[in-house]
């Protein structure tokens, strides 16, 4: 049975076909064929699918795009799935499926279940994809969120896709982030034996660091304290890291995300990654010293300035640790692709380090960088400025707690990850039709009910539809591959929100207009009941690939 993207690519084929047989029986002129593509028209009422190859071969074929439409459409074969075949001024060829063929989509569905949406894109390459990757030094805020939430998504898209995919967190447990917080553990793990000693310009100011510092004093007494402060806030340090990457892990699980890897930067020294590319680098000529730093000379290879490598402090910058993470992944891990997604803050470091790269005799263009955008809260008419908690900052488990897991996933992947993003909080908690995410698992929980209540329904029929809504439906089932192709294809999954929601909403129509359960009918009532099965498994898909929850009740 010819599935959606089967349809789509046989009918991209007839079209290179009719062109060719055009040509040979003198109908068009000679000319190389451009790429042809299909594309949904905007008004449905137009059809399926549509192309306008025909418009983009005036110039080449010195004809009207109508001619030009008319010597194609005249040369393409009969499809069975296809009930007819029109040209639209100003040159389209639009498409429309036949009912038979909708029909048949729906036991196709069913049959696929939870696999149903998969596509070959990927064909088993290997795809690391690494994310959040914040500094163990504190409890993640609502940015980290909204950077976790794209990258699982895509993630869980890219399998879908055929990709063979590995998440990853890259812990930043060295520099110099790590000794400030080595250094603010200590003054206030002090301060709660009675220590009087002032916070450092730098260090970190945040509740949780007095929380952190006044538990490992209750546990530990004067230990540290006796040990002095180079050995004790060393010491502190060994054990308040795990601590707050256990916060970390928690948070992360709470929003439905887990890693495959947890990768610890000391180990780019202990393993020796990092003297590797520095050996490979000087013996390529790309580092000089002056101002006291170790320098990467970029400007040799078009960037618009060097980089520091190595500070006149002697510490490695962030940038110099990443060369040899990106050595790791390309050269010993053997990816044959990095996606890494950052913070707004780092959209200055995508050249530089594909830059370095190609110049370690990597391929920069192997790695994908996405910058996660920037987000604000607002309650009502106003902006959500200070945490009701913490009294700094809106961490990311004060918001799961305040809206839910659920709703901060959607709500995350609504935006487009290039765009800056308000997140609407009384939105997020209605329990009404207005909250998207309410409005898809309603119709989930909606389908649910349905089925449960449909044992009265004996027998097994022939399914048929007749109903333009029952047609409305299994043609916006049927646009999942494309939403998973298109998602995966372009590291875009905020086109899932929204088919969620256009998919909830041609089942609710589906559902006002048509009875699905009716003891007088029960062929009728098979048909619908089959098509109910299909759009659950479509939503409860749609949802999975978003990480949420497609609830039985509500």
């Amino acid at each position: 049975m010819n599935g959606i993207l089967e349809l789509r690519n046989k009918l991209t084929d007839d079209l290179l076909c009719a062109v060719k047989k055009a040509i040979a029986d003198n109908e068009l002129p000679e000319f190389e064929i451009p790429e042809i593509t299909l594309e949904r028209p905007q008004n449905a009422s137009f059809g399926d699918y549509a192309t306008s190859l025909p418009l983009k071969l005036t110039k080449l074929c010195r004809m009207k795009p109508m001619d030009i439409a008319n010597a194609i459409v005249k040369n393409l074969p009969e499809e069975a799935d296809i009930k007819s075949i029109t040209v639209v001024n100003p040159g389209f060829i639009n498409f429309s499926y036949s009912d038979n063929w909708l029909t048949n989509q729906v036991a196709d569905i069913i049959e696929k279940n939870d696999t149903y949406g998969n596509v070959e894109l990927g064909k088993g390459e290997k795809v690391q994809i690494e994310f959040v990757s914040a500094n163990p030094t504190g409890p993640l805020h609502i940015g980290h969120g909204r950077g976790a939430v794209l990258g699982s998504t895509i993630a869980n898209v890219l399998a879908a896709a055929g990709y063979d995919v590995q998440k990853e967190y890259y812990i930043n447990d060295a520099g110099n982030q790590i000794h400030l917080f080595s250094e603010s553990l200590w003054i206030r793990y002090c301060q709660s034996l009675g220590e009087e000693i002032d916070m450092i310009e730098d260090g970190y100011q945040g509740q949780y660091m007095r929380d952190l510092g006044k538990e490992l004093a209750d546990k530990y007494g004067k230990k540290f304290l006796d040990m002095g402060k180079n050995d004790g806030s060393k010491a502190l340090c060994d054990l308040g890291l795990p601590m707050m990457l256990d916060s970390i892990k928690e948070s992360l699980e709470k929003l439905n995300v887990t890693f495959d890897l947890w990768f610890s930067e000391k180990s780019l020294f202990a393993n020796g990654q990092y003297d590797t590319v520095m050996k490979i680098l000087e013996e390529k000529g790309y580092l000089s010293k002056h101002d006291g730093a170790l320098w990467f000379t970029s400007t040799s290879l078009g960037e618009s300035k060097d980089n520091v490598i190595i500070r006149s402090d002697g510490t490695v910058t962030y940038f110099g640790t990443d060369i040899a993470y990106h050595y790791n992944k390309f050269a010993e891990r053997g990816f044959d692709r990095v996606i890494d997604i950052w913070g707004a803050d780092h959209q200055g470091h995508i050249s530089r380090m594909k830059t370095v790269l190609n110049a370690i005799g990597l391929d920069g263009n192997k790695l994908d960088v996405l910058i996660s955008q920037l987000v604000s809260l607002k309650r009502g008419n106003e902006v959500v400025k200070f945490s009701k908690r913490s009294g700094e900052m809106i961490t990311l488990s004060d918001l799961i707690e305040e809206v839910g897991a659920d709703a901060c996933r959607f709500f995350f992947l609504t935006r487009s990850a290039d765009s800056q993003m308000e997140f609407d909080l009384d939105l997020a908690q209605k329990e009404s039709s207005e909250n998207p995410v309410f409005y898809v698992q309603y119709a989930h929980a909606r389908i649910a009910s349905i089925l449960k209540n449909a044992s009265d329904i004996k027998g097994t029929y022939e399914i048929r539809y007749s109903e333009p809504q029952e047609f409305e439906l299994i043609r916006k089932m049927l646009q999942l591959p494309e939403i998973i192709e298109l998602s995966a294809s372009t590291t875009a999954p905020h086109h899932l929100p929204h088919y969620a929601m256009e998919l909830a909403t041609a089942f609710h129509a589906f559902y006002h207009d048509c009875r699905v359960i009716s003891q007088d009918d029960p062929r009728t009532s098979y048909s619908r009941l089959k098509l109910a099965e299909a759009a659950k498994i479509v939503l409860a898909r749609t949802l999975r690939l978003m990480g949420m929850n497609a609830p039985e009740s509500m």
